[in-house]
């Protein structure tokens, strides 16, 4: 049985999806406190951490990360937040998701696959000496 979504529920993540894309870790921080999920998902499975992940800001992804929010959870291809962060070349991104407990072997590629295959030799030190 399938409901039709409430259009003030969809409106409202529309809006959270977009703070997370604009990298409002303030706003974020309250929607979350307020009882939106850490780890809303969109229709590709990409998270809230995954989207503040992708467009480089490090502020929002702790935010989420140090309200629960899951930092290896993969969207629906598979890729996690680190191995976007680390395709994007985000560097704080990425130091604040592995703070937060991502693990560079998640994902498909994995960051330390996008690493290699990229070579960011920094990068593949911190995750090897993690």
């Amino acid at each position: 049985m399938s409901e039709t979504p409430d259009p003030e529920v969809v409106e409202l993540a529309s809006k959270v999806f977009d703070l997370a894309r604009t990298g409002d870790a303030a706003a974020l921080a309250a929607y979350v406190d307020a009882g939106v999920s850490a780890n809303l998902t969109n229709d590709r499975g990409d998270t809230l951490v995954m989207l503040a992940a992708y467009h480089g800001h490090a502020a929002a992804v702790a935010a989420l990360l140090e309200r629960g929010a899951d930092a290896d959870r993969a969207n629906d291809r598979g890729q996690t937040p680190l191995a976007g962060a680390v395709f994007k070349g985000e560097d704080a991104v990425v130091r604040a998701l592995l703070a937060g407990g991502a693990n560079p072997e998640s994902g498909t590629p994995s960051a330390l696959d996008t690493a290699r295959m990229f070579g960011k030799t920094e990068l593949l030190e911190l995750f090897t000496t993690r």
